[in-house]
């Protein structure tokens, strides 16, 4: 089961990302703060739910939350500044999207970037842990699906569809066979064997 809160008594918004990992497009997160006593035995890692039940529970999770929000970084960020720091700033920017300032910021993982003066916790497989941030993972997943299946009608050798930008063998013997797309993170090791890839005509 699921827990409610980490901070008692605090407003508290539960983050996670998705696309951290991936060759191509943006890495979406989002935040979410769910009223204090929520219960949704259905919630859990989006990771652990199929596809249909992640997008099932999209709706009830926008529909519950006292405040919900998307942030993006796009792949020209991501070579810019790093994924990690592409990865806080994801959040950061869904956070400034909240229509209920929280008071707190509860994370899955083990790093974060403070986000102004407010007290955050790093929690490892958090979003198997605590409500908000299985929330905010299943948005995240779905959101970041969505923009892939759309760039896949627009680049459909890439089979994006399917591996949603991930270093799948199919996504990478389609990069040296057609090479890069506009969409792709040049600063990652594409191929998978050190070489740099040829740009996109």
């Amino acid at each position: 089961m699921l827990q409610n809160h980490f901070y008692k008594d605090l407003i508290e918004a539960g983050c996670d990302e998705a696309g951290r990992g991936c060759l191509a497009g943006s890495v979406y997160a989002a935040a979410v703060i769910l009223p204090e006593d929520y219960e949704n035995p259905l919630l859990n890692d989006s990771k652990q739910l199929t596809e249909k039940r992640r997008y099932e529970l999209r709706p009830i999770i926008e529909r519950d939350a006292l405040s919900w929000a998307v942030g993006i970084v796009t792949p020209e960020e991501i070579d810019r500044i790093n994924i990690l720091n592409a990865s806080f700033l994801a959040m950061h920017r869904a956070l400034d999207q909240l229509t209920l300032r929280p008071q707190a910021v509860i994370v899955d993982g083990n790093r974060f970037r403070k986000y102004h003066d407010l007290p955050y916790t790093t929690i490892i497989k958090g979003d198997g842990k605590y409500l908000s941030i299985a929330a905010a993972s299943i948005l995240a997943k779905t959101y970041r699906d969505d923009y892939m299946n759309r760039l896949a009608e627009e680049f459909p050798q890439y089979g994006w569809q399917q591996n949603k930008g991930y270093p799948t063998r199919q996504h990478r013997e389609a990069i040296r066979q057609y090479g890069t797309t506009p969409y792709h993170r040049m600063s990652y090791n594409l191929l998978g064997d050190g070489q740099l890839t040829i740009p996109f005509e």
